[in-house]
């Protein structure tokens, strides 16, 4: 198939938590102690509270605030000390600092390939930071555009944050080429008109209904189903 357009997710497509995991960041881990604090319930303060993260921003100030918001209510809901604090530092880390995310192995080298010979496309669920992270690391000019969510105010989930890229550059049927780590949003875009591809950065998923590649080099070799 001959694309006109890649668009890629950001999340383990393009990077992946330092940490491991995208809401306890190495700023989080430093501060808290892991030790001393039930998991489940932590895991269940993250989960009511997740919803704080889809708020419409376009600033890095409006971001941390909605980070502050998010890391106090979750340390106030397991009672942890000094939590106020400790949640500024969380907040203002994970806005304004790079140490989050780390670059998937070759990346550079891929998105140099895939620029030489397809329009770029990021459309990823984020926040504004994710704009001077990819400047900071040299991959910002890679793309044509890049589709932030909370800039737009809808996620993939709302299925029409896929029609701004549709709309803007008037894809048609096959011209474009969607890459994510996540199934739901691949059955999303498939329904959008995109082909596709699920993105298995660490070869984990092995009974996927979709093709599955581990690095953006398969793209000139796999057909998506």
């Amino acid at each position: 198939m001959n694309y006109k357009y890649i668009v890629l997710d950001f999340g383990n497509v393009i990077v992946t938590p330092t940490s491991g995991d995208w809401n306890l960041t190495p700023k989080f881990l430093e501060l808290i102690d892991i030790d001393k604090i039930n998991i489940n319930i932590l895991k269940e303060s993250i989960n009511k509270y997740n919803y704080i993260l889809s708020e419409k921003l376009l600033t890095l100030d409006e971001e941390y605030e909605m980070f502050l918001r998010f890391y106090s209510s979750i340390l106030k809901y397991i009672d942890y000390s000094n939590y106020s604090k400790i949640a500024e530092e969380i907040a203002y880390n994970r806005t304004y600092n790079n140490d989050k995310y780390r670059l998937c192995d070759n990346i550079v080298e891929e998105l140099s390939e895939l620029k030489e010979k397809y329009t770029l496309i990021m459309l990823s669920d984020n926040w504004p930071c994710v704009i001077p992270y990819m400047k900071d690391n040299n991959i910002y000019d890679y793309f044509d555009k890049l589709y932030v969510s909370s800039i737009y105010g809808v996620e993939k989930k709302d299925k029409v944050f896929f029609d701004y890229p549709i709309s803007d550059y008037n894809i048609k049927l096959g011209e474009a080429l969607f890459i994510d780590d996540n199934e739901l949003n691949l059955k999303i875009a498939k329904e959008k008109g995109f082909d596709i591809l699920l993105m298995d950065r660490y070869c984990n998923n092995n009974e996927s209904e979709y093709t599955v590649i581990n690095n953006l080099k398969k793209i000139s070799i796999i057909k998506s189903r």
